[in-house]
């Protein structure tokens, strides 16, 4: 039996990879370009983009929310899936961040389907126009709530919201933790539990981002 260590993991996480996303030249000159521009290795593992993808294909989202866009690697995943009709908004607070992204998205085909709106999320969110099928929050932990609750006002019954990082190397059910981080997803994972806006449920994940997860909810 194959020991469960974070480098087998990820050799378990690439095999997946391989077979089942292959490559890309755009999405890999994405991550070229965000490694370039000094952005950390934080953007989804492969795996979790073509997850995206399907999720979007298979609720036939037309409009979908993304908070934190980073370089336009989850980005470009969503706005495929959408298709020319679709349209993907994404916030993200570092202006250079976007510029990177917005060279990226571009050079992937889809630039026409995508608006960045850039500064603070909780700033940007009130400004928006609600309709939107499916919401990746995947921005600060600590402002998850906020974005939750943001998520079921622009959204509507059946939207999808998709909220990354909830694993926190298994902090997550440590209720003594004063990690920021673990404590805005603690909160996160605790309002998509109690809150009847919401009907949710959570999966932790290893591989190339070592131990996390993911949580997938439905605004009711």
């Amino acid at each position: 039996m194959t020991e469960s260590t974070p480098q087998n993991w990820r050799m378990a996480d690439d095999y997946l990879a391989e077979t089942l996303v292959g490559h890309d030249a755009h999405l890999e000159a994405a991550l070229e370009a965000q490694r370039a521009a000094g952005m950390p290795e934080i953007e989804v593992a492969p795996v979790a983009g073509k997850l995206l993808n399907l999720l979007v294909r298979i609720s036939g989202a037309q409009r979908v929310l993304e908070i934190g866009t980073l370089g336009g690697y989850s980005t470009i995943w969503m706005a495929r899936a959408v298709g020319e009709a679709g349209r993907v908004t994404t916030i993200e607070a570092e202006a250079a961040n976007a510029a990177v992204a917005r060279a990226s998205i571009d050079a992937a085909g889809v630039g026409e389907r995508v608006d960045i709106r850039i500064g603070r999320a909780a700033d940007v969110l009130p400004t928006l126009v609600g309709g939107f099928d499916l919401v990746f929050i995947d921005a600060d932990k600590e402002s998850n709530t906020i974005y939750l609750d943001w998520a079921a006002r622009l959204g509507h019954p059946g939207t999808v919201v998709v909220v990354d990082n909830i694993g926190r190397s298994g902090d997550v059910a440590d209720a003594a933790s004063t990690d920021p981080m673990v404590v805005g997803t603690r909160e996160g994972l605790r309002m998509l539990g109690e809150d009847p806006r919401f009907d949710a449920t959570a999966l932790q994940t290893v591989g190339v981002k070592g131990w996390d997860g993911i949580a997938v909810a439905l605004v009711v």
